[in-house]
């Protein structure tokens, strides 16, 4: 049996692309709630152009978040259905 656990660490850096392949950016920092340790989004860090210009949710210094909810594998690269964040 595979060990599917993942450290939230070793997220942080990775680079999250939607699944037709378009880059968004890299992962920056994950927000999480602290009492059920749920995850809740994932903040980027070195936004693309093209993920600057869809309407996404982002927080009260600019920084784009992405709902963690969207993410549909990791491994090499975080890969997100864009449908779910816009």
């Amino acid at each position: 049996m595979a060990d599917d656990k993942m450290f939230s660490r070793d997220l942080l850096g990775k680079t999250v692309v939607s699944k037709s392949g378009k880059r968004f950016g890299e992962v920056g920092d994950i927000i999480f709630e602290t009492r059920s340790g749920e995850l809740i989004h994932l903040m980027l860090s070195n936004p693309t152009p093209f993920i600057e210009k869809l309407n996404v949710e982002k927080d009260k210094f600019g920084n784009i978040l992405l709902p963690f909810s969207a993410v549909i594998a990791m491994g090499d690269y975080l890969v997100v259905n864009e449908e779910d964040i816009v």
